[in-house]
């Protein structure tokens, strides 16, 4: 895979899709997906988006929303993942590592505030086919997800962990670094792009959707099968967890001492869930542009990350999430 700053030098030439930050909307025991109406779930996710989000959520999500942590201001969906706690080597305690923005941000995008990197691709980062393969956008009250915290075998394509040594991400793994990163650790969640064309969701959360990338990285994906004919957009998201602080706690030598928020201390169990949310038909517009990158040229209004991050949603399960804790939240 190319490094990200690699194709970014590329961006006047060719390019294709949106890539915009979403800071950090809560950290909350909550998953609308998975466990809908469950309060609390059973654990701790990062979330960002919009104000719409709760325990419970089906229909237009777009509808009920007010304002939102991404940069795209009429991005009104919700994207999550699990959390990324340290566990100390000698006290088996636990501390929730710092999500810091996602290095380069574009567009003057700088003032992002924690929170993830979000992208639509047509087909790559360098290209689209959009001419032979239209991408038809998600539907209110579509929902997916991606990986599983019950994961005991390599994690399919696409979600991966990167060892940050300055501004170098290095190789892309399917499992936690071995060794500390100075640069903290970078996670990569790629979703499925081909759609059943009936589902919004299914019993699996996956099922409805289907994989037909065979490699890492940004590649071209291979046309969708008969049993999932519909062509959407690429979504994946990117994470820097600050993992640096924590460092000198571990000793040389011992194994991996982070650990997901579900206690998950293999890094196979690495999952993503989304939450479609735009409005009216803003995401078909970008999609439907060719050779466009980062705000589908123009054709998706933005807003300063200092309005973006004035969103917030309540503490709707009341418990520490921060701090050194003895248990994990949920896993008492």
């Amino acid at each position: 895979m190319k490094s990200l700053s690699a194709v970014l030098a590329l961006i006047p030439l060719v390019q294709a899709g949106l890539r915009f930050p979403c800071s950090t909307l809560t950290f909350q025991r909550l998953d609308p997906v998975v466990q809908p109406g469950s309060l609390p779930a059973a654990h701790v996710h990062h979330i960002v988006g919009g104000n719409a989000f709760n325990a419970s959520m089906t229909g237009d999500v777009a509808s009920r929303a007010t304002c939102t942590t991404c940069q795209m201001a009429e991005d009104f969906s919700n994207y999550w993942t699990a959390v990324l706690y340290f566990k100390h080597p000698t006290n088996g305690s636990y501390h929730r590592v710092p999500v810091v923005p996602v290095q380069p941000l574009l567009g003057g995008s700088n003032g992002a505030q924690g929170g993830l990197t979000v992208y639509y691709t047509q087909n790559d980062l360098s290209k689209d086919n959009i001419k032979q393969q239209p991408i038809k956008s998600f539907q209110p009250g579509f929902r997916m997800t991606v990986g599983s915290p019950g994961a005991t075998s390599r994690p399919q394509v696409g979600l991966r962990y990167q060892c940050l040594q300055g501004s170098n991400r290095g190789a892309e793994m399917p499992d936690f670094p071995t060794k500390p990163c100075t640069g903290g650790i970078f996670t990569t969640h790629h979703f499925p792009a081909c759609w059943d064309g009936k589902n919004l969701d299914s019993p699996d959360h996956q099922s409805h959707m289907y994989n037909t990338i065979k490699s890492d990285g940004f590649t071209n994906a291979p046309a969708c099968p008969s049993s999932h004919p519909v062509r959407m957009p690429q979504v994946t998201y990117e994470t820097t967890w600050d993992t640096t602080k924590f460092n000198s706690m571990w000793p040389s030598g011992t194994p991996n001492p982070f650990v997901w928020s579900f206690e998950g201390t293999s890094g196979y169990g690495t999952h993503a869930d989304y939450m479609f949310g735009w409005k009216g038909d803003a995401l078909q517009r970008a999609m439907d542009k060719s050779e466009c990158f980062y705000d589908g040229c123009g054709s998706i209004t933005k807003q300063a990350m200092t309005t973006a991050n004035q969103c917030t949603v309540k503490d709707m399960v009341g418990e520490e999430t921060v701090g050194w804790l003895s248990v994990l939240p949920g896993m008492a």
